[in-house]
Order: structure tokens, then C-alpha cells, then sequence
């Protein structure tokens, strides 16, 4: 199933009730505002998820940050518009950056990935922009569909001046500015979340 932007209604009603109250009858649905529209996207399936826990571990043995996954991040790109990225690394007083709608503010945010899904371009060209402008200083991409990983860092604007594309075979050291060092073989996060169908 592929994400969907869904038009808001002529109520003055919130953009966010609204978000909220396709959330609350989409169970498992990713709800999220982005310039301006609520998009939601599937739920995750097993080897989406077996990916996502796969890249977490080793942020585990850090101790100066938490990994965690599906906590929103308030973007600067619109009065309502944030995003929930699959796995966020915070800081570890995160708690005291909440802005509003379970959602905090990147200032905290040290690193965001996303695993794809049938909503691939999202995660490859939108989100790109909005976790720029918002200064998320490293961005991870589990590019299911094209079995690649993309790590980028350095934002400026609306885009990362950094972008570089691993494949099966590689090894990958992400910044140390994340809070340590975290070594990916890219080979296992690809085969893990290689999709049971074609998405």
C-alpha cells in the first residue's frame, strides 16, 4: 500500500486533530504533516522492521544517546507540519526538548533514518528537505527498493552538501558527532530488509 496525501478538511479544525484522528482509526498507520498535507503511510512489515532493530543495536552499547523508534520530530518547514522518522538518535535529555503533539524539537536530534517502503520517494526526495531545513545533522536511508544505503550529512537549507550511496559489500563508520563510533555493514542491513514482495 502506498502513502497518501489526504486533503484537509473546510472545518477550522487543527491540521493535527485531524492527523490525530486518522491515526486513532488507522491503527499501525504512520501519520505525519509535511508542508502543510497529512501523509500516511503503511504499516511496517517484517523485514522493515528486522532492518530497523538491526541498525539500532550498536547505538545500544553507547550510553550517551538513545535510539529510538517513532518519536515525532517538529519541523520548521510549516506551523503544523512534523514528521516521525522510523529510528531517531537523541539526545539523552530529549525529554526536555517536547514541543507539542509527541513531538521535540531538533535541536535534539544528533541522527534520523528511515527504512523504505512502498513510499520510497518520500523518504528519498521530501524527507530529504525537511530533515535539512530542520538541521538533522546526519540522515540514513535503508533504500529497500534499489537495495542501497544512503548516508547523508552536513545540511544546508534544504539539502545535505554530503550524500554518499553504499551498497552490498561495504562497510559504513557514521560520523562520531552521533555520540560514538557505529560501524554498518551494509550487506546485513540490506539483506535484512530485503522486501517478501516488491514494493
Amino acid at each position: 500500500m502506498s502513502s497518501a496525501a489526504v486533503e484537509r478538511p473546510r472545518e477550522n479544525r487543527p491540521l493535527i486533530a485531524e492527523a490525530n484522528l486518522i491515526m486513532e482509526s488507522l491503527p499501525g498507520r504512520r501519520v505525519e504533516i509535511i508542508g502543510g498535507q497529512i501523509l500516511v503511510s503503511p504499516a511496517p512489515d517484517g523485514p522493515h522492521s528486522e532492518a530497523l532493530m538491526l541498525f539500532a543495536a550498536p547505538f545500544l552499547q553507547l550510553g550517551l544517546v538513545r535510539a529510538l523508534p517513532g518519536i515525532g520530530l517538529w519541523l520548521p518547514t510549516g506551523p503544523e507540519d512534523y514528521v516521525i522518522p522510523d529510528l531517531s538518535v537523541v539526545d539523552d535529555d530529549y525529554r526536555d526538548h517536547r514541543v507539542e503533539n509527541s513531538c521535540y524539537d531538533p535541536a535534539c536530534f544528533r541522527l534520523v533514518m528511515e527504512v523504505t517502503s512502498s513510499n520510497w520517494k518520500t523518504d528519498l526526495r521530501t524527507k530529504v528537505t525537511c530533515y535539512a531545513r530542520a538541521g538533522i545533522p546526519v540522515y540514513v536511508i535503508i533504500d529497500r527498493r534499489h537495495q542501497r544505503l544512503h548516508v547523508l550529512t552536513a545540511p544546508v537549507r534544504d539539502s545535505y552538501t554530503t550524500h554518499h550511496i553504499h551498497t552490498a559489500g561495504e562497510s559504513v563508520t557514521l560520523p562520531e558527532s552521533i555520540g560514538g563510533k557505529v560501524v554498518l555493514d551494509v550487506s546485513r542491513l540490506l539483506e535484512a530488509g530485503r522486501p517478501e514482495t516488491e514494493d
